[in-house]
């Protein structure tokens, strides 16, 4: 033996393993804001029945806070490895539990049709579960147009959070009529997608199967 380290010798190196993400990291932090600001949005929208433009304007901002923080926090998790248990759970809830409150406030509030509510939280909670459906044949990959609709819902639920009057009430109605239109939209895409998944993963373990059966 020379006494020489392998790495220094030309020999094989060994990577240096990954440490796993802790809990508090910020990824997780923008996370666990979220899930607070739920509730003190539903509060501050709330107060004196809604109709205290400065408490809606407060809303507005936790709202708006929600909703960046729902860009940066997943971004950070995949570009720094801060992906977790906790962030994989938490996070889709947190997405799910702001817009769901903020559009059952407003229809509690008779701002927004109940039908509209119904219709975006029908099909959040049927791609989930749709999504638990397909995984174990593959993974439904988030979409362009998918993204595209989480911008104007959050946009169009912003501006109805908000008292407008005038032309930007006219235009926020627009806005949502836009934003339901790419919920459903791309609510189909996702389930045409999952359908052909789940063919191509039963075809595959019906190949396997016979590949077994032959192999015997």
């Amino acid at each position: 033996m020379t006494g020489v380290p392998a790495s220094a010798a030309g020999g094989p190196r060994t990577a240096p393993a990954v440490r796993p993400a802790g809990l508090w990291n910020i990824a997780n932090v923008l996370t666990m804001l979220r899930l607070v600001l739920v509730p003190a949005f539903v509060l501050l929208l709330m107060h004196d029945n809604g109709t205290d433009r400065a408490w809606r304007a407060f809303a507005w901002a936790a709202f708006a806070i929600a909703m960046i923080t729902d860009v940066f926090d997943g971004h950070l998790a995949r570009t720094y490895n801060l992906v977790t248990d906790f962030g994989k759970i938490a996070d889709p809830i947190a997405d799910k539990a702001i817009m769901g409150a903020a559009l059952i406030c407003l229809s509690v509030l008779g701002d927004l049709p109940w039908w509209v509510t119904g219709v975006i939280l029908f099909r959040e909670l049927g791609i989930t579960l749709m999504r638990f459906w397909v995984i174990k044949h593959g993974v439904i990959p988030a979409s362009r147009g998918g993204k595209i609709k989480t911008l104007a819902q959050g946009t169009a639920v912003g501006m109805y959070v908000l008292v407008l009057t005038g032309p930007l009430a006219t235009f926020r109605w627009w806005v949502m009529a836009a934003a339901v239109v790419l919920t459903v939209a791309t609510g189909l895409d996702y389930v045409r997608q999952a359908v052909v998944l789940r063919r191509a993963g039963l075809a595959r373990e019906r190949a396997a199967r016979a590949e077994q059966d032959t192999a015997r």
